[in-house]
This record gives C-alpha cells, sequence and structure tokens, in this order.
C-alpha cells in the first residue's frame, strides 16, 4: 500500500484571486477600489512565476551527461548562481547566491544545467537549509561524483522587513557530500574557489 501523501487539491485561478481579495480586505483596504482592481490577477499571475518550481523535476535537467571529457577529473565549480525564493514560514522572499561543486567519476553536465537544478528548488516555498540540501542530493543522486559540495547565502526579507528589522544580514548554509565531507583538502579548494572562508565575496 502507497504512503504517499495525496496531492493537494487543485485551486482554480478564480479561487486564487478570491484569496488575495480577501487578504486585502482583511488587511484593511477595498479591493473594489481603483487602483486594487487588478491586483488579485497579477497577484496569482506573480504567483505562477514565484512559485512555478513545483511543476519541475529538477532530476530532468540532470539527466543527460557526457563521458567525453578526455579523462578530466578536477573539481568543477559554479558560482554566483543569484536565485529568487520565498520562506515557507512567512512567504517573504529570500535574495541570495549559489555555489556549488562536484568531483566528477567519469560523467560531467551541461553547467546551464547546474543553474536550472538551483532555479527549480528555488522557485519553491523554501527553508534554506532545505534547499541546500536539495541542491547537493540531487546532483549526487544524478552524477554519482566524487563529492559534491553547495554552499547558499541568502538575505531573508522575513527577517528585515518584519519581526526583529535587522537588515545587511545573510544566511550562509552548506551541504558537503563524500570527499567533499571527508577531506579537508577538497574541502577546503572548495571554498577557496569560492571565496568563503576568508570572507564572503561581494
Amino acid at each position: 500500500m502507497s504512503t504517499q501523501p495525496d496531492p493537494p487539491p487543485a485551486v482554480g485561478r478564480e479561487q486564487a484571486e478570491e484569496a488575495v481579495r480577501t487578504l486585502l480586505r482583511w488587511a484593511g483596504d477595498d479591493p473594489a477600489r481603483e487602483g486594487l482592481l487588478d491586483t488579485p490577477a497579477r497577484v496569482a499571475k506573480a504567483y505562477r512565476e514565484w512559485f512555478s518550481g513545483y511543476a519541475l523535476d529538477p532530476d530532468d535537467y540532470l539527466a543527460r551527461t557526457f563521458r567525453e571529457v578526455e579523462g578530466y577529473d578536477e573539481m568543477i565549480v559554479l558560482r554566483d548562481i543569484e536565485y529568487e525564493s520565498h520562506c515557507e514560514h512567512h512567504m517573504a522572499p529570500i535574495i541570495g547566491r549559489v555555489h556549488v561543486g562536484y568531483l566528477p567519476d567519469g560523467k560531467v553536465v551541461g553547467i546551464s544545467k547546474l543553474a536550472r537544478v538551483v532555479e527549480a528548488y528555488s522557485r519553491r516555498l523554501q527553508v534554506q537549509e532545505k534547499m541546500t540540501a536539495q541542491i547537493a542530493g540531487c546532483i549526487q543522486r544524478a552524477l554519482q561524483p566524487l563529492g559534491v559540495g553547495v554552499v547558499v547565502e541568502g538575505a531573508h526579507e522575513c527577517m528585515t522587513t518584519r519581526g526583529v528589522h535587522k537588515r545587511g544580514v545573510s544566511m550562509i548554509t552548506s551541504t558537503m557530500l563524500g570527499s567533499f565531507r571527508e577531506d579537508a583538502r577538497t574541502r577546503a579548494e572548495f571554498l577557496r574557489f569560492i571565496e568563503v572562508g576568508g570572507g564572503v565575496r561581494r
């Protein structure tokens, strides 16, 4: 018997727009006034873009790999992949960068596909720690490399626009798998490539 949870019920665009009108009324405004008439439709359209990652399978992006690399077996690093996400606690934006590295074991993948993996996971409601692990796990599953390293930097608007209201604060998370976790020299080389450790590059 399957233990998978049932998928969430489908929600139509009209229902989504009505939910926005409810929030506008709850906030104290009138969704029927001229300036807000088109807001529910705009918000629904924005949500389709912001959360488009739910319709994507990140593993698909890494399905096509290449073995003709002339025996290349050194670290591959893609840094400064910009992302936009939303925290699942307050639905506030998270803006930052992802740095990805892996040590190939006979096969590599097009670098744009790594960026697409980041985008697929970031365009969902997220916790930065979870997103970091998801990106690393996806690369590990698809490429079976000797090691994977993922470092994520993020500025969380749920902290800057509400609550403690602290600006200029960024959060850094990392997931190290295989040789990146087990070998201090490999890990140090990766962090040196992305310039984390002696101060995050700005």
